[in-house]
């Protein structure tokens, strides 16, 4: 497997900077936070986009995705939701990043009516990410927390440029297993965000190995499955700014999951 980092932990932290931290602590990759307030985003013209993948290639640190925030079970208009579905696509495409994160999103709404929308919205953009070469990846996320509940939406839509992104925490806290997680995903499965907290009541990041997530389960599990996909650090630093700041962790957290991927195999 190889492993990266979110810039959800070093926000605002400009590219070149982000791409030293990858080379200087051994990983792989970069999943790129995409919003307005970051350095990534749909806004940025060509000339632009063309200097962050040279940049990133120059380093040899992968772009393994764009972090969006399109909500595709979110009630209200289909338009908006392709709009920012397709600016996402394009600027994954400029830079090379082969997956788009995006969110359900479908808050308190009948459970159908926000799978029949999620599925809609993403069947169409499909065909779009077909010709981008990017694949569009549901989280495990707020409405649709498990394995169980991205498969709903990602079994009516059948189209292979849509895929599943397994966060390990909100499957751990919407009460799935690993192995229930990994046995629903596995199908559609993109890559697999790791993480730590201390509870299923605080859930303020921690470094690797310091609190209760099944991390090691969630490893030997992929081990044993024989995926070789990424493994890709969230660190929350952007919504929780008197933790720990992320480059001094982040040596230690490539040697714990290298740890943990010697001991699975």
């Amino acid at each position: 497997m190889k492993l990266a980092f979110s810039t959800l932990g070093v926000p605002g932290l400009p590219p070149t900077d982000v791409q030293w931290l990858a080379v200087e602590h051994g990983y792989h990759g970069v999943e790129l936070r995409t919003h307005p307030d970051e350095p990534v985003h749909p806004g940025l013209g060509a000339a632009e986009r063309a200097d962050i993948a040279a940049g990133f290639k120059a380093a040899g640190v992968e772009i393994l995705g764009l972090a969006g925030y399109a909500r595709v079970a979110a009630p209200g208009d289909d338009d908006p939701v392709l709009a920012e579905l397709r600016a996402l696509l394009d600027l994954a495409r400029d830079l090379g990043a082969p997956f788009v994160r995006v969110f359900p999103g479908g808050g308190e709404q009948d459970v159908r009516e926000a799978d029949e929308a999620a599925a809609r919205r993403l069947g169409v953009a499909a065909e779009y990410a077909t010709d981008a070469g990017v694949r569009i990846l549901l989280e495990t996320h707020d409405s649709h927390r498990t394995g169980a509940d991205v498969t709903r939406v990602l079994g009516l839509v059948g189209h292979r440029q849509v895929g599943a992104l397994w966060d390990v925490m909100h499957t751990w806290l919407g009460g799935e297993e690993p192995a229930a997680s990994y046995a629903a995903l596995s199908p559609f499965l993109g890559y697999v965000q790791v993480k730590d907290i201390a509870s299923a009541d605080d859930t303020t990041p921690l470094p690797l190995g310091a609190g209760v997530l099944p991390l090691t389960e969630c490893v030997d599990l992929l081990t044993r499955e024989g995926w070789d996909g990424w493994l890709c650090w969230e660190y929350e630093k952007r919504w929780y700014e008197g933790i720990a700041p992320l480059p001094g962790l982040l040596r230690a957290g490539r040697e714990h999951l290298g740890r943990l991927l010697n001991d699975a195999a």
